[in-house]
């Protein structure tokens, strides 16, 4: 059986997304979806998909259809993610709520999250449908669950730990793993190696997030790409914050809760002086050790697929890829 690169599983994506012909009139309609479809990105959650599928047949051409379908509604959730965050920008370029105006932003948000249907059952063989679209419709719906309970959390200081594991499980982890789950039961795998499929999705979801969280305050910036600390700026929940106030106590404690009440700040002076109190009472380490104890236990579950060996290879590589990001 084939087996292709990561490169080539893009490759494919990415022709093919860039063939699809978004001519139709209104204009102002599908203009905005195109023009979403082409800012780019890294596309992993198609290339999970085929890669999955890579387990069992090596016809991925068959499946692109439902491929294009999870980034469309990937990007259906960024452009509305960023009407409610009232972004200026995304991936360097305007948003489509600055770009044409929030009525069109909602309006071929709704279009886009309608193709992504209309692609997913698209020459899906009639035996796997009813499998495919559980699974995407599942997922779909706990990603808007996700979202809620993120715009929830910014207005409240107690989440816990287990509440926001919960959260970025379903609004990031969820449809990486569906992603997963729905190439293989394309490919004819059993139920049993779907469901670890999707497990090992979720655990691998889970890292990738915590890893973001980390990277924000850790990572080097001329290296990473862009500024850090963005997210201590904001107040943004995130597994470090949520550790830092279960964690901290007295003095330590009122200094954390001064910079999240403060109305106005120097960033760099907030940044520093929230990075020090993480470093004080070892967030850094803790969230080390979740990172990598949910992706040791994402391998584990992968172990268990019942393919040979070597076809798991491209998996572990991308995964490999994605967690190891230039600090």
């Amino acid at each position: 059986m084939k087996q292709y690169q990561d490169k080539q599983f893009l490759e494919q994506i990415q022709n093919y997304i860039g063939h699809l012909a978004y001519t139709h009139e209104p204009e102002d309609l599908y203009k905005p979806i195109e023009y979403v479809l082409g800012l780019g990105g890294k596309r992993i959650r198609p290339i999970l998909m085929l890669m999955a599928y890579n387990l069992y047949k090596d016809d991925i051409e068959s499946i692109l259809s439902q491929a294009a379908a999870i980034e469309t509604y990937h990007n259906f959730t960024l452009l509305h993610d960023d009407l409610m965050d009232n972004a200026d920008l995304r991936r360097n370029r305007p948003t489509v709520h600055k770009k044409w105006n929030e009525n069109t932003a909602i309006l071929s948000g709704d279009a886009m999250l309608i193709l992504s249907y209309q692609m997913m059952i698209n020459a899906c063989p009639h035996e796997y449908v009813g499998k495919v679209m559980e699974t995407f419709g599942k997922a779909a719906l706990e990603v808007c669950e996700g979202q809620q309970w993120d715009m929830d959390f910014e207005t409240r200081l107690d989440v816990s730990a287990d509440e926001y594991m919960k959260m970025i499980c379903l609004k990031t982890s969820v449809l990486l793993a569906a992603s997963l789950k729905i190439g293989a039961i394309l490919g004819g795998a059993s139920c049993e190696d779907a469901n670890l499929i999707y497990d090992f999705g979720i655990r691998m979801g889970l890292a990738f997030q915590l890893q973001d969280d980390y990277l924000d305050v850790y990572a080097d910036p001329n290296v990473f790409g862009k500024n850090i600390g963005g997210d201590i700026c904001s107040n943004k929940k995130t597994y470090m914050l949520i550790t830092a106030l279960e964690k901290t106590e007295g003095n330590e404690k009122n200094e954390l809760l001064y910079w999240l009440n403060a109305k106005t700040f120097d960033p760099a002076e907030k940044i520093k002086a929230v990075t020090d109190i993480y470093n004080n009472i070892g967030v850094p380490e803790i969230c080390l050790k979740k990172i990598n104890t949910l992706y040791d236990e994402g391998l584990e579950i992968l172990d268990k697929v019942s393919v040979a060996d070597y076809l798991k290879d491209n998996l572990r590589k991308f995964t490999g890829k994605l967690m190891n990001r230039s600090l």
